[in-house]
């Protein structure tokens, strides 16, 4: 699952580079310039694929680590 990730890495920097629709005028839904949609689906598809990236690719071992306590936020003790 690895590679799958990185691929769609690799394809959303690649599909990211849009030179096409610049100087497109189409509305979709009558409001919603065609360029700003498909910013909009590029968004979308790195949230899935970063999503994908935490739940395969995360480390176990950074899984597993407990928090550790704060530091006395109250000045130093005495």
């Amino acid at each position: 699952m690895n590679k799958v990730v990185w691929g769609l890495v690799v394809l959303l920097i690649i599909i990211h580079q849009d030179v096409w629709f610049w100087d497109d005028p189409t509305l979709l839904f009558g409001f919603l310039p065609i360029g700003l949609a498909y910013h909009a689906g590029i968004s979308i598809a790195a949230a899935v694929t970063w999503f994908l990236a935490t739940l395969y690719c995360w480390p176990e071992e950074l899984a597993e680590v407990q928090p550790v306590e704060p530091a006395n936020e109250g000045g130093p003790t005495t």
